[in-house]
């Protein structure tokens, strides 16, 4: 009993360490970018030694990897909870939305992090991270894609391409999260309704005919 004891309470504070590592790394990559993100930076705003540091974390690559699943495990719960608490199509996409912006727009400095790790760190093959096909482990694009799915299924979604429709949900949220001159021009809750009217818009069911500029057409 008494061991067990010990390696709970072992644990805890290793998770707890860790934890505190991981809010340094992201103020340090939210402060000087991740080039200058050295584990002596993360160590000076974690008020420990960098030998600390590395005890949890082989490198500097280690710890910028367990950060990225971490930053994407926050923002994935989140919204993850908030879609599960509604209970129709329709509402469950609002619900996707709203709390994709909302979650991006209360950790500003969990978004710069993320953005610096995404465009500078690379994979052992030197394959920039931004490069990285990673949707069938995207947990948010699947959910937005059964959402789609299933409105579909109800008839109260029309006729679309679910990987189209899908992608451009998360491209004009993700503008927000990219584009600082449009959080500073729009502010969130004028984006997020207007998102809201316009995929609505784009989901509901059409009955009338659309015409399809083909291939090798254009204007005159």
């Amino acid at each position: 009993m008494e061991n067990n004891k010990k390696e709970e309470k072992q644990s805890f504070i290793a998770e707890a360490r860790r934890e505190q590592i991981v809010e340094a790394a992201i103020r340090t990559l939210d402060d000087i970018g991740y080039a200058k993100a050295s584990l002596a930076q993360i160590a000076k705003r974690a008020g420990i030694s960098t030998a600390l540091i590395s005890y949890h974390f082989s490198d500097k690559s280690d710890l910028m990897n367990h950060l990225l699943e971490t930053l994407a495990h926050r923002s994935t719960s989140y919204i993850m909870k908030k879609v599960k608490d509604e209970k129709k199509p329709q509402e469950k996409l609002h619900a996707f939305q709203l709390a994709s912006l909302v979650y991006q727009d209360a950790h500003p400095d969990q978004n710069a992090a993320l953005l610096e790790i995404i465009f500078n760190a690379r994979t052992p093959d030197n394959i920039p991270y931004y490069k990285l096909n990673d949707e069938d482990d995207d947990p948010l694009l699947k959910v937005l894609q059964q959402i789609l799915h299933d409105g579909q299924k109800q008839g109260v979604f029309g006729e679309f391409h679910v990987a189209v429709m899908s992608h451009f949900i998360q491209g004009a949220i993700g503008e927000y999260m990219f584009n600082d001159r449009l959080v500073q021009q729009i502010n969130l809750e004028v984006y997020s309704n207007e998102l809201i009217k316009i995929v609505d818009k784009a989901v509901q069911p059409f009955n009338g005919e659309v015409s399809v500029i083909k291939e090798g057409e254009r204007d005159e």
